[in-house]
């Protein structure tokens, strides 16, 4: 069986650690994975800020500058050739879904997809109070921006599972990426509001809706270690019962640390 650690980022992450890239691909040989995806935040649109509500930061710290993507795209290809005969490096983003600027991903994917071997379509944005708002940021923030937005925790879920299917139908030319992230982050804090966040018949009847949209289209989903570790979440993205449901259907699942330092790659492996 392939040992791939598919989600992973690097020193190129605003609010990741300073960990270099190197480091991390060393713990990966250490492991014995045979496969290792560098998938680090695309570039947002430079739009995004003015158009988002809540603190600054939340966009500004979301991804790498696009005056970073040459250097990035260098790196990491020096470094899938170094440690070429250790492990099996694939270059790749982790590219956000934002509908109003599904253009200007196209465009971004359409200028560098020749370089890229891999990639994640994520969703970590959402319209919330006063315009776009992250939905991983903070349990407080989440409970501002978006759930005092929608009404409950389980509206804020339609609406996140209604951004994801939207991700998985849109045309974003031939080098979208193919692997559907974190396909449950909007349960990131649900431990933090402990009501009105169990899985209701209405969130399970979404959620086999957008299995049935992957499998469609043949995609592949991101077995997302991280939400074992995060205080507010304790289960992967997406949780076990949806895991059981995506096997059976046939939908690959590749295993992601989503690590942002270097002691976190293979965590929950």
């Amino acid at each position: 069986m392939l040992k791939k650690d598919g989600h992973t980022h690097t020193e190129f992450c605003p609010h990741g650690s300073n960990d270099d890239v190197e480091l991390y691909i060393r713990s990966a040989i250490q492991q014995g994975f045979s496969h290792y995806a560098i998938t680090e935040h695309a570039p947002l649109p430079p739009e995004l800020l003015e158009r988002s509500g809540g603190a600054p930061e939340v966009v500004e710290t979301g991804a790498m500058a696009l005056t970073d993507v040459r250097y990035y795209l260098q790196k990491m290809h020096a470094l899938k050739h170094k440690y070429a005969s250790d492990i099996t490096i694939e270059v790749g983003f982790e590219v956000d879904y934002l509908k109003p600027f599904e253009n200007w991903t196209r465009d971004f994917l359409a200028e560098y997809g020749k370089q890229l071997d891999d990639g994640i379509l994520s969703v970590h944005f959402l319209p919330g109070k006063d315009g776009y708002r992250g939905i991983d940021f903070s349990p407080e923030d989440y409970q501002e921006g978006i759930i005092g937005y929608y009404g409950d925790f389980a509206k804020a879920r339609s609406a996140y599972f209604d951004m994801v299917a939207a991700s998985i139908e849109a045309d974003l030319g031939s080098y979208k990426p193919k692997r559907i992230g974190h396909l449950s982050l909007c349960q990131k804090f649900q431990h933090y509001f402990n009501e009105g966040t169990e899985w209701t018949a209405q969130a399970m009847e979404q959620m086999t809706e957008l299995l049935q949209s992957v499998k469609r289209r043949n995609y592949e989903l991101d077995y997302n270690a991280a939400g074992l570790f995060k205080d507010y979440c304790r289960e992967t993205y997406p949780p076990e019962q949806v895991v059981q449901r995506a096997k059976q259907m046939g939908i690959p699942l590749v295993y992601g640390s989503d690590a942002h330092q270097a002691s976190e790659v293979g965590r929950g492996y």
